[in-house]
C-alpha cells in the first residue's frame, strides 16, 4: 500500500541573483514499510526535495505540485497543521547531530519535550519512554546517558540520540538526510545497520539521502538518481547496481572505489554539476555526458519506462554499450 505519493514536485528560490530551479517536476511513489534512496551530486537536488515535503523550505522557497501522504496531500500546509503530522506520520534525521541538538539542555529535556508536547505525557512517563527510546537505538547505560549534555557524548552516539528523537512518536514515515556524513566508516556502517534494524521492527518507510552509493546497496529496496533537479533513473536498487542505463547512474557507480579491482586513480564524471540560476537546454547532463549528441542539447527526456526501470534518457541500450 502506498505511504507516500509526489506528483509533479518543483521547487523554486528567489534569491537577488535570479531564481534557483532546484527540483524540477519530481515524481515518485513509497510503500509502507519499504525504502528508497535518493542519491545525486551535492546540488542535484535531493535535500529541497524532502526539506519542501517535512515544509522546511527557507523563507525564498516556494514548492508546486503533491505531496500526499496517507492520503492528505502535505505540501504547503500551514505550520500549525504540519506540526500536528510531523511527528507521528513523519520525523527528519539531519546529517550533523551537534547542530540538530541543543547544547545547553540535557538529553533528557530535549528527549522530554516532544512527549509531553505531542503526547500529552507526564514527565516521569516521558522519561522511562525516553530511556526506552535510547536502550532501542543501542545506547549503553541509557538511564544514566539520558541525564548528559550532547557535547558528553561520541558523535555517533549523538546521532543515535537524533535518530531517537525521531522515532519517539513512532513515525510512518523516516527521512534521513545524509545521516552519516559526519562519522567515521566504522559508526556510518553501525548507523545504517541500526536504522534498517529500527525500520524492519517498526515497519517504517524510510527516505535515505545520500551522495554515497556504497551506504545504498544494503540498506534501500529502491533508488532514485538525481541530477540537475530532475530524475535521471529510478528502479530497483539491485537492477540499478547490477545494469545501470543512465550514462550518470554509470558515473556514479564507476567512481566508488571497488576492493575487487585494482585501480591507480579514481574514475570521475568529468565537468561541474549544472548552475541551477542557467540551467543547460537539453538534458541537464548532456555537458558531461560521453555519449551526448546535438539531439541531447536541444530535448529533455522526460522520465520513460525502460526495461525493468525508468529513466530519462534518449539514447537505446545498444548506443550506450
Amino acid at each position: 500500500m502506498t505511504l507516500l505519493s509526489v506528483e509533479n514536485l518543483t521547487v523554486r528560490f528567489e534569491t537577488p541573483d535570479g531564481t534557483v530551479n532546484a527540483v524540477n517536476d519530481l515524481n515518485f511513489t513509497l510503500d509502507r514499510g519499504q525504502s528508497l534512496a535518493i542519491v545525486g551530486e551535492s546540488g542535484s537536488g535531493k535535500s529541497q526535495t524532502v526539506f519542501s515535503i517535512m515544509g522546511l523550505l527557507a523563507a525564498n522557497g516556494r514548492a508546486t505540485g503533491r505531496a500526499v501522504l496517507d492520503g492528505q496531500d502535505i505540501l504547503n500546509l500551514p505550520p500549525r497543521a504540519l506540526n500536528k503530522i510531523r511527528p507521528e506520520k513523519m520525523a527528519m534525521v539531519f546529517q550533523d547531530p551537534m547542530t540538530s541538538l541543543n547544547p545547553y539542555m540535557r538529553l533528557s529535556d530535549q528527549l522530554c519535550e516532544v512527549l509531553i508536547h505531542h503526547r500529552g505525557m507526564s514527565k516521569r512517563d516521558a522519561l522511562a519512554a525516553a530511556v526506552r527510546m535510547l536502550d532501542a537505538v543501542r545506547i549503553p547505560e541509557a538511564k544514566t546517558r539520558v541525564h548528559m549534555y550532547p557535547h558528553e557524548l561520541s558523535g555517533g552516539m549523538r546521532q543515535r540520540v537524533v535518530i531517537a528523537m525521531a522515532l519517539l512518536c513512532e513515525p510512518d514515515l523516516l527521512i534521513a538526510d545524509e545521516p552519516t556524513t559526519a562519522l567515521d566508516v566504522t559508526v556510518q556502517e553501525q548507523i545504517m545497520d541500526l536504522l534498517a534494524s529500527l525500520q524492519r521492527d517498526l515497519d517504517m518507510a524510510m527516505i535515505l539521502i545520500t551522495h554515497d552509493l556504497g551506504v545504498v546497496a544494503s540498506s534501500c529496496r529502491d533508488m532514485l538518481v538525481m541530477y540537475g533537479g530532475q530524475v535521471m533513473e529510478y528502479g530497483k536498487t539491485i537492477d540499478l547496481f547490477e545494469a545501470p542505463s543512465h550514462p550518470y547512474t554509470r558515473g556514479l557507480l564507476s567512481a566508488i572505489p571497488r576492493l575487487d579491482q585494482q585501480s591507480d586513480s579514481l574514475v570521475a564524471i568529468p565537468g561541474n554539476p549544472p548552475n541551477m540560476m542557467a540551467p543547460p537546454s537539453g538534458c541537464p547532463f548532456h555537458p558531461r555526458c560521453s555519449f551526448a549528441d546535438a539531439g541531447c542539447s536541444t530535448h529533455n527526456p522526460s522520465l520513460a519506462p525502460y526495461q525493468d526501470r525508468q529513466r530519462a534518457c534518449l539514447k537505446s541500450a545498444e548506443e550506450l554499450s
